[in-house]
């Protein structure tokens, strides 16, 4: 947008389904309605990598789900390694959140201006879904296989 417009969910659904990343088929992109609008991409030049977007009030939070706690072997080692290592992605964070059934999920995310300009908002995608690979590689010596 610019400095007198704020994305919204929808307006950022229309920009991204125009953009080169979801029109050469390297994403996917849908509209999920609900309290809060949230746009599901699917990053196939990632590994059908998720990615959900959404655009509210003054910014534009971009996040994907890592993994669930239940797979982290020793929680509070795993808590210990991402505060004291996590500056080492840049633009990113890692947050635990509950989700609406209950079970706790680490996720990154990233979030930005609502006023950002879409070439902007396409390089936090981009660059969180690098560091999601990065922390899956990062912290795999925390997680169990088959949790």
């Amino acid at each position: 947008m610019n400095d007198k417009h704020a994305w919204t969910t929808h307006a950022l659904f229309n920009a991204l389904s125009r953009s080169t990343l979801v029109v050469s088929n390297q994403a996917s992109i849908e509209l999920e309605e609900g309290i809060h609008a949230t746009l599901h991409l699917t990053l196939h030049s990632m590994g059908d990598l998720p990615v959900f977007i959404t655009a509210e009030g003054e910014q534009v939070l971009v996040e994907s789900l890592l993994w669930p706690q239940a797979m982290v072997k020793d929680v509070a080692a795993f808590n210990d390694e991402v505060l004291a290592t996590h500056k080492v992605f840049p633009l990113s964070t890692i947050s635990l959140d509950t989700l609406a059934n209950g079970e706790r999920y680490y996720t990154m995310f990233g979030a930005l201006s609502a006023f950002s300009s879409l070439d902007d908002v396409l390089f936090e995608i981009e660059l969180l879904a690098d560091n999601v690979i990065k922390a899956a590689d990062a912290y795999s010596t925390f997680i169990s296989e088959g949790v």
